[in-house]
Order: structure tokens, then C-alpha cells, then sequence
């Protein structure tokens, strides 16, 4: 098992600060990367997916793989005739274990793509002993809600709302000198 190379926290306020995290992690992954996204429904893991998909410049509408559980996005040409990586998005959220992972063949493509795992925790950090995790938590009963931290139907109503926090956990030597922290700031 790697060590925890670089660690940082910020609060997302809104599903744009979501994106723009997106946005600047895309601007430190490059191809090969695996990043591990953990959250409970509607902690904002597709939507930071879909502002890391804008900035990598990739092909397709960014949106939850829940139902087909893999989806690969190829990359554009870039205005000056290049391509940055691909983006592989992987919903585990319904994958029964390793096995079931293993079925998507995903080192293959892992070379190629930054790969994103939603639900991957305890599944994908198999893939590889680099990665980034990110956890996303949303708030559970704000104004009104439920007091016990479950999720009440005005949060399911809603799941824009509310400020997220998210932590960052580079692991592994390819994270070594990479100022997560850089990319939290506003």
C-alpha cells in the first residue's frame, strides 16, 4: 500500500465551485491518472467529473454512468491540433467486487485516459498504487431537516444545494511535489 503523499480540504459552496475544482484538477492530471471519487447521492462526484471533462477538453456530454456503468469520453483536438488524455468514467456504485472491476479491463485504457471512479473506494485503489482520492460530503439536515445526518426529501429535492466539502488525497510517488493545496484556492 502507498503512503498519503499530499492531503488538502476545501468547502465547495455550489455545484459551479464543484466544476471549477474539476476544471483545476484537470490542469494536474495527465494521462494514467486514477482518481477514486467517494460521496454519498448528490455529494457532487459527477458533477466535478463534468468540469474535469470541459477543461480536459473531451468529447460528449459529461453525466452520471450509473446504468452503463463505464463510459469512455475521447479527447478533441486542442486549437492547435493536439489531444490531451481521455476521460474514462466508471460508476462501481452496482459492481459486486473485483471481479466484477477486473471485467471492465480498465488497465488497459488506464495508460491512456485519467480514469474517474465514482463509488470506487475499497474496489479501484487495486488499479493502481498512484491515485487521487476525493471525498465529497454534502450537508444532511440543514433548516428543517432531519437531525440524526439522514438525508431528508428536501435534500433529495434539491441536491444542488448546501456547501460540499471535499478532501483531497494524492497517493503514491506521482503525487510527491504536487501542490493540491493550489488548486483549492480562489
Amino acid at each position: 500500500m502507498s503512503d498519503v503523499v499530499v492531503r488538502t480540504e476545501t468547502d465547495l459552496p455550489d455545484a459551479e465551485a464543484t466544476r471549477a475544482l474539476g476544471a483545476a484538477l484537470a490542469g494536474v492530471l495527465r494521462a494514467g491518472d486514477l482518481v477514486i471519487l467517494t460521496g454519498d447521492l448528490g455529494a457532487g462526484k459527477t458533477t466535478l467529473t463534468q468540469g474535469l471533462g470541459a477543461a480536459l477538453g473531451v468529447r460528449g456530454h459529461v453525466a452520471s454512468p450509473t446504468f452503463i456503468v463505464a463510459r469512455e469520453h475521447p479527447p478533441l483536438p486542442r486549437d492547435d491540433g493536439s489531444r490531451g488524455p481521455a476521460l474514462v468514467h466508471v460508476d462501481a456504485y452496482r459492481l459486486g467486487g473485483l471481479d466484477e472491476l477486473d471485467v471492465l479491463d480498465l488497465d488497459t485504457s488506464l495508460d491512456e485516459s485519467v480514469t474517474v471512479v465514482e463509488w470506487g473506494r475499497g474496489l479501484a485503489e487495486a488499479l493502481t498504487d498512484d491515485r487521487l482520492e476525493i471525498d465529497l460530503e454534502r450537508p444532511r439536515g440543514a433548516a428543517g431537516g432531519a437531525l440524526d445526518g439522514a438525508a431528508t426529501a428536501d435534500d433529495e429535492a434539491d441536491p444542488g444545494a448546501g456547501t460540499r466539502h471535499a478532501v483531497l488525497r494524492g497517493v503514491g510517488q506521482r503525487w510527491a511535489g504536487v501542490d493540491l493545496a493550489a488548486l483549492t484556492r480562489s
